[in-house]
């Protein structure tokens, strides 16, 4: 009986060293299959697809008047009285007068020039009624006797131009007094003023300097290389002029013209832009003055069917995709354009072609790789 507990004792034991061992070989088969790791390099990819690209071309230029007059004096005489806003900076409209100039004396000539015409009228009344006596007289005599003399025709001609005379010494005086009130050409901003009160200035002083500010125009520098992205005709074409302020101002304007010449120093061409009311008199838009130092932007040529790619994914002129069999190839490229932090590349990319937006350390042409799928990246950004 004793040998039949130690016989049923052993094989307990063997029944329990054995599953052991096979708990052991599981664990181990688990822990082995657990060990294995796929090695290729992850990474992520985007699909690119081609687009129709409005070139954006930009430069910086100084705000200039469209017009600068010098304001002279026409008439001579006292300065009498000028408007408060008639001092440098100050902002007048079209028409509106500047100054005023003692007219006594030009009242007089006007009166002098009005009686003279009156005369010369009188003077010419009288000859015509004298003309058609002798007209009638005429028919009494033999022709040989009438002569244009007789007839009063030289005195007809003179009284005739005796009026126009005094007509246009008329005209002058008129003119001379309406020169005594100085009026604004356009709305200007005034940049200095030389008279005061009680100033006597001569006819053709110089006595002020205005800038009109109905509208402005900014000279815009263009580099060889942005030329062959210019339209065939810029004029009439949009543009924006900015304004680096706290606020950042900007303006609507468009391309009036292009100055027709290539600078021989720095061989660049300039188009010219227009802003109208600068100041904001009319709009109550924020004043851009005349010396500042603007951006402009406007669209140039349209780019048709161009890949726009990160600058950082182009290497020497190259871009790695992903293949088929997600393997890396790196494909030669033509970039055409830069604008910011892309590249316009217009040659050696396909519709639909996986690029790849993060490399392997050393990556090599045919190296597999694994991309990265949403599920990855929920699990990359929870860890």
């Amino acid at each position: 009986m004793k040998n039949l507990y130690n016989a049923i004792g052993f094989f307990v034991v063997i029944g329990i060293f054995t599953g052991i061992g096979f708990a052991i070989s599981a664990t181990a088969e688990e822990e082995q299959e657990k060990e294995v790791v796929d090695s290729r390099p992850l990474i992520s990819v985007t699909t690119l697809h081609p687009e129709n690209y409005d070139v954006n071309i930009s430069g910086f230029g100084e705000v200039e008047p469209l017009e600068s007059t010098s304001i002279s004096a026409q008439v001579s005489g006292e300065i009498i009285s000028w408007n408060p806003k008639f001092v440098a900076g100050g902002l007048v409209e079209r028409g509106e007068i500047l100054f005023s100039i003692e007219d006594d004396q030009y009242h007089a000539s006007v009166l002098q020039a009005e009686a003279q015409v009156s005369l010369a009228e009188a003077t010419l009344a009288e000859e015509l009624a004298r003309q058609k006596v002798a007209e009638r007289e005429a028919k009494s005599l033999p022709s040989s006797k009438v002569t244009d003399l007789y007839l009063r025709k030289p005195q007809v001609l003179s009284a005739k131009a005796q009026l126009k005379s005094a007509q246009a010494q008329l005209r002058i005086a008129k003119r001379n007094l309406s020169k005594t009130k100085v009026k604004a050409p356009y709305d200007a901003i005034v940049v200095e003023r030389k008279l005061g009160k009680g100033q006597f200035v001569s006819a053709g002083m110089h006595v002020a300097q205005l800038n009109s500010i109905e509208s402005a125009e900014i000279i815009i520098p263009i580099a060889g290389f942005e030329r062959p992205f210019l339209k065939n005709n810029m004029a009439g074409e949009s543009a924006i002029a900015m304004l680096k302020t706290s606020t950042n101002s900007v303006r609507e304007g468009y391309i009036h013209r292009d100055l027709g010449v290539v600078d021989a120093s720095t061989r660049m061409m300039h188009l010219v832009m227009r802003i109208d009311d600068p100041y904001g008199t009319k709009t109550g838009q924020e004043p851009i003055k005349f010396g500042s130092y603007v951006e402009i932007q406007f669209a140039g040529k349209q780019l048709d069917g161009v890949f726009k790619v990160p600058q950082t994914l182009v290497n020497n002129a190259k871009i790695w995709l992903v293949d088929e069999n997600n393997q890396l190839q790196a494909k030669p490229v033509d970039v055409v354009r830069e604008e910011g932090s892309y590249f316009y590349i217009s040659k050696g990319l396909e519709a639909d072609a996986r690029m790849a937006e993060n490399l392997p350390e050393y990556p090599q042409n045919g190296m597999e790789v694994r991309i990265e799928s949403p599920d990855d990246v929920l699990i990359s950004s929870t860890n």
